[in-house]
């Protein structure tokens, strides 16, 4: 390894497992102290247990690295605020926040529930928020003080919410609203050392390796595992090192050997009457812009 984040202070949201996991390891092995948070709860929330984190600040630990596990609530204003707390208390500074906590509670529209709406924005898209806000907070306080930092935050969208997941409204939905976030976060932010991007990352998990079990199955042995959660980290590590500098309010799309920069909304094909429009003429206007305009990606799991 290089080094990459020697000296650095990161925090993993739901390091425990996963996509997480992979993170806390990569920054933990390029010389990252690593806070690791995770609840410990099933693939759809429910539940809690402290044996996730805690294994996972062992292993650190044992490879010769530092970390130190937190279990509380990022979707909280406590738990969040704890959490960098956490960094700051025990380390002395915090330089890096990836924001990667979620679960999954997958329903056709017509069938999901509200509490299930609830439950999947909480956790993905406050969560998001609030680890951001509080981290935010801290880094402005220290910019004030002239102590300027060099500080990264990496959030986790997803493929569902760049072009949608049928099945899948609210977790796309809540992906969709991260990636707003982050844009907003990296205009915010930049004046005091911040930087902000996000990741759209492919790879198998609890929460994918049911969803599309046709393409997160594993190799045969000895083949390249493209949805291994370890491809998607090198990234990560990067994208929270100081190595990074300038490269801020970009989604990236992570999976196997590739890496996308993914270009959002840009004006496409556009008239201009110059007074309103009726009806009928809006309409023939629209559709002769969409002949011009290029055909939308498809959803994941349309028919």
């Amino acid at each position: 390894m290089t080094g990459l984040c020697t000296g650095r202070v990161a925090i993993v949201t739901g390091a425990g497992r996963g996509l997480g996991r992979a993170h806390a390891l990569a920054l933990a092995a390029e010389g990252a102290k690593v806070v690791v948070n995770d609840l410990g709860v099933g693939l759809d929330g429910t539940g809690r247990a402290s044996g996730p984190a805690q294994e996972m600040v062992d292993e650190i630990r044992a490879a010769g690295g530092e970390a130190v596990a937190h279990g509380g609530d990022i979707a909280t204003s406590e738990g969040a605020a704890s959490l960098v707390a956490a960094a700051v208390d025990t380390f002395g500074r915090l330089d890096t926040l990836v924001n990667n906590a979620g679960f999954l509670r997958d329903r056709m529209l017509v069938n999901l529930d509200e509490g299930d709406w609830d439950a999947v924005m909480r956790v993905h898209l406050k969560g998001h928020f609030l680890t951001l806000k509080h981290a935010a907070a801290h880094w402005r306080a220290e910019a004030k003080a002239g102590r300027t930092p060099e500080a990264r935050v990496i959030n986790t969208s997803s493929g569902a919410g760049l072009l949608g997941s049928v099945g899948q409204g609210n977790y796309s939905a809540a992906k969709a609203g991260i990636v707003g976030l982050t844009l907003v976060a990296a205009a915010e932010m930049g004046r005091y050392g911040v930087q902000v991007n996000a990741i759209a990352p492919a790879a198998r998990t609890r929460m994918t390796e049911q969803t599309f079990a046709d393409t997160m199955a594993a190799p045969e042995q000895g083949a390249f595992d493209a949805m291994a959660p370890q491809n998607v980290s090198p990234l990560v590590v990067w994208l929270g090192s100081e190595a990074s500098a300038g490269v801020t309010g970009r989604v990236f799309e992570a999976e196997g050997g590739r890496i996308t920069v993914m270009e959002g909304w840009r004006p496409g094909p556009t008239v201009d009457k110059g007074a309103r429009w009726t009806p009928a003429e809006a309409g023939e206007a629209a559709r002769t812009l969409l002949a011009d305009a290029l055909p939308p990606q498809p959803v994941y799991g349309a028919r």
